[in-house]
């Protein structure tokens, strides 16, 4: 190891000399080495000991340490890539002994080659495999290349709507446009797990860490600050004014961004029914996250924990990962790899601080990401009565790498489709559902004869089907969706895959949806599809539907849980179990067929986990918001203020194609579900506009 020597006197402009480096004596480094094996992190108090011990500056032993943890942390990688690569060599000559082999593979009986059992999967799979290794070869061969491949990766699970006659009212005669290529219409195995990065070494836990507690005290300050680094909007809705930010925070300022980078900051409070040590829990439990917010987060994970809290949840430290999405297909998704830190400030104060990490080394073909999370994250403060106090921030930074589009441009670059707002809302209208769902275990037989226990498994089955209803809408790279009937913003889009598991019908599953604009606000959109079912829904034929029993899941009368029965004769075996729900960032529809005997079973009290529940369609609304120089729709001033023009609606459909995991798809499954959803689009325009 060298160090740099003092500049000399005599330095010139004119003539300047090279610097003269000092090599450590054999001794010295022998100390050091020592010492690195015991602590390769030493305070300063040992830095200082050290120094007077070898003989060296503690300047000189600091740059020592932090040389050679770069070093250690070289090697190891150097030692990872070379194991990775003869690994990876092992598996290529083994799958190339395997397929050589398969060639020989003849019947012992007639000496033909074997039918394959799954030959339309096993052919789709190849053309995604042959897909992607183009896809990789180019990104290897380009230096400026900033795109990857699209790896096969499991789907989120979809419902479907088998259990209907779909092709009534003349939909069966009508047909797809040409364009469309059923080949491409592939889908994962239900099995096939999602890529994740292993777990963090033990060498950078002490770096991330670092990174957490700045973020907490980032957050702290800029959650409990005023104007002028928050801009108040109107009606609670604040934005971060960046020339203040970028003084307070320069190591986050504009001279570090590219010129394509887009910054989102908003800030929002509110009051939740919860208490602080129950949302602490949601905030670290991963499958509770998403439960707890579907129509934001389609898939959340934690990766790693790297702390355990000492007191309770405090000092707890995770790894985690998360899609987020707008319930559209249409709308691309943003990943994220985070740090994710637990803080008690003090008696009844938690914060939950939120900053992004970048994982794209540890995959040598992953492109980073393009969305990059700023400290955020939210201050949680007990009230009485079981209620808390949030005061939530949320600040990123996005590269916009693909094309927003044009329906959805003004929502999230407003970031009003990802900002502090629309997770608080969410919030408070899922924890109101909770409430409820509580509440009803003390409540008393209805006057329809409807148990407590019989009410809260029929909440729990309709939230099963809402949150696989939002997750079959993701709109990421692993979840490819086919435009089937023209090019124009009312196209209508499809996706196959393959659904099984507890609670899920066997089989091939299509899903379509279409995304469109209505000049009508949300609220009316959101009561006519809740109040007018005969309208617009193509399989009642026009014939009123009547309300068997129904729930409250909120304060607002919109939220409730409803069992309809059509008055069609020829689904008199059938009931849809309905759940609508809105707040201020939008509103679901979302239904399903079910059958008479497992409702019984449902109000009885049993567990829904293993009720196999029936696709589900739906509809999703959202506030079309304008930002300047938007030309989308009837109007072209607007401003940031949060003023809404009209309505984005989501129409999604799913149906059963069959109930053997190895059909293949045909044309008649695809114009049925494009009529129909072509049809309904028509029936609301015709209601509404």
């Amino acid at each position: 190891m060298m160090d740099f020597g003092e500049e000399p006197d005599n330095w010139s402009n004119g003539n300047k000399r090279k610097k003269r480096y000092h090599r450590h004596t054999p001794r010295q480094i022998q100390l050091l080495e020592s010492m690195f094996k015991e602590c390769p992190h030493p305070d300063e108090k040992q830095r200082l000991h050290l120094s007077r011990e070898v003989g060296l500056d503690p300047r000189q032993i600091k740059f020592w340490f932090q040389n050679r943890r770069t070093q250690m942390k070289t090697q190891h990688e150097r030692a990872d890539n070379c194991f990775l690569r003869a690994e990876n060599d092992k598996i290529r000559c083994e799958n190339i002994a395997m397929g050589e082999a398969l060639k020989k593979v003849s019947c012992p009986h007639c000496g033909s080659p074997p039918i394959p059992d799954d030959s339309y999967f096993d052919e789709q799979k190849l053309r995604m495999e042959n897909t992607r290794l183009k896809e990789e070869l180019d990104r290897v061969s380009s230096l400026t290349s900033n795109y990857m491949g699209r790896p096969m990766t499991q789907l989120p699970p979809t419902l479907s709507f088998s259990s209907l006659e779909l092709t009534v009212g003349g939909l069966r005669n009508l047909s797809v446009g040409p364009s469309l290529d059923l080949d491409l219409l592939t889908g994962g195995s239900s099995n096939m797990a999602f890529s994740f990065p292993t777990a963090i070494s033990e060498m950078e836990k002490p770096i991330m860490a670092e990174m957490a507690a700045a973020a907490m005290d980032e957050l702290v300050k800029i959650a409990q600050s005023e104007e002028p680094l928050w801009v108040n909007l109107g009606e609670g809705s604040e934005v971060l004014s960046l020339d203040v930010y970028d003084n307070l925070f320069p190591k986050h300022g504009s001279q570090f961004r590219g010129p394509d980078v887009r910054i989102e900051a908003s800030r929002d409070s509110g009051l939740v029914c919860m208490n602080a040590t129950s949302l602490v829990d949601v905030f670290l439990d991963s499958s509770k996250w998403i439960e707890f917010f579907p129509t934001i987060v389609s898939k959340a994970r934690t990766v790693d924990i790297l702390a355990d809290g000492l007191t309770g949840r405090s000092g707890s430290l995770h790894l985690m990962y998360e899609e987020l999405h707008v319930l559209s297909p249409v709308a691309p998704t943003r990943e994220l790899y985070f740090l994710r830190y637990c803080q008690q400030i003090e008696q009844g104060l938690w914060a939950i601080a939120d900053v992004s990490v970048d994982l794209s080394r540890d995959n040598q073909f992953a492109t980073p990401s393009s969305t990059r999370r700023l400290p955020s994250g939210c201050l949680i403060q007990d009230i009485p009565n079981g209620y808390s106090k949030i005061i939530w921030v949320e600040h990123m930074e996005i590269e916009d790498r693909n094309l927003v589009h044009q329906l959805y441009r003004d929502l999230v670059i407003s970031g009003v489709a990802f900002g502090a707002h629309r997770w608080l809302v969410t919030l408070q209208r899922t924890c109101e559902w909770f409430s409820c769902l509580a509440a009803v275990a003390n409540s008393p037989r209805d006057i329809r004869g409807v148990t407590p226990e019989g009410k809260r498994s029929m909440m729990k089955l309709s939230q099963k089907m809402v949150n696989n209803f939002c997750a079959s809408l993701s709109a990421s790279q692993m979840h490819r969706w086919t435009a089937i009937s023209g090019v124009n913003d009312d196209s209508v889009l499809v996706t196959v895959h393959r659904s099984c598991g507890p609670g899920q019908p066997s089989g091939v599953v299509l899903c379509a949806a279409t995304s469109i604009w209505l000049p009508v606000s949300c609220e009316r959109v959101f009561n006519f599809l809740k109040d007018e079912r005969s309208q617009w829904d193509v399989l009642s034929s026009g014939n009123p539907v009547h309300e068997v029993t129904s729930m409250a899941c909120g304060s607002n009368a919109g939220n409730c849980i409803s069992l309809l029965r059509g008055l069609n004769t020829s689904q008199n075996s059938m009931l849809i179990l309905q759940e609508t729900c809105t707040d201020a960032s939008g509103s679901l529809v979302v239904y399903s067929p079910i059958e008479f005997n497992y409702i019984n079973i449902v109000m009885s009290g049993e567990d829904p986990l293993n009720i196999p529940l029936q696709p589900s369609s739906g509809f999703t609304i959202l506030p079309d918001v304008r930002v300047p120089g938007s030309t989308y729709g009837a109007s072209t001033s607007s401003n940031l203020t949060g003023n809404t023009y009209g309505s984005l609606v989501t129409v999604a459909f799913q149906i059963l194609v069959s109930s053997l995991p190895s059909a293949k798809l045909n044309v008649e499954s695809v114009s049925t579900v494009n009529s129909l959803i072509n049809t309904t689009v028509q029936r609301i325009k015709a209601a509404l506009t």
